[in-house]
């Protein structure tokens, strides 16, 4: 696994954005591996808050790359405190699709998964070949608070 890590300043110059990518090669351990860096990497972004969201995803992307994907894939993550944008590209050609639920299935359920978890995701099909599987996990808006509304009725 090959690592590259950067940090720049947002376009308003406020806050911080920052970017790791690595290389993963097509065998089961890259699922251990795309865990530890996103697991690394969002602790020092501050985004604690996203980390079991994006672990689940990430393994899920990355599980489905190595078993369908048959190569080495690159997996992108960037963000800040507030949400994580992750890129996971693998060279296959195919189309990862939600299956059908089954309950008796003993596999199928990833992108079920990314689907629930993630506020968005997709795929994009590059024109030299491969694709990227893409997911945005963000924390939610603030609830605003409700106002003070005075009993209407009284007891006694």
């Amino acid at each position: 696994m090959s690592l590259h890590h950067d940090s720049s300043a947002a376009s308003l110059g406020t806050a911080h954005e920052y970017t790791a990518e690595c290389l993963l090669p097509a065998t089961p351990l890259s699922v251990r591996d795309a865990r530890r860096m996103v697991r690394r990497e969002l602790s020092l972004w501050g985004a604690d808050e996203l980390l079991d969201d994006c672990l689940l995803v990430i393994s899920e992307l990355v599980t489905n790359a190595v078993e369908h994907g048959g190569a080495a894939c690159a997996l992108r993550i960037r963000g800040a405190g507030d949400f994580v944008h992750g890129e996971l590209f693998d060279p296959g050609g195919g189309t990862p699709r939600v299956c059908a639920r089954d309950m008796d299935a003993t596999g199928g359920r990833g992108l079920q998964i990314v689907e629930s978890l993630a506020d968005d995701w997709g795929v994009t099909h590059l024109p030299a070949g491969g694709k990227i599987v893409w997911f945005v996990i963000s924390l939610p808006a603030p609830t605003p608070p409700r106002p003070a509304i005075a009993p209407v009725f009284q007891l006694r």
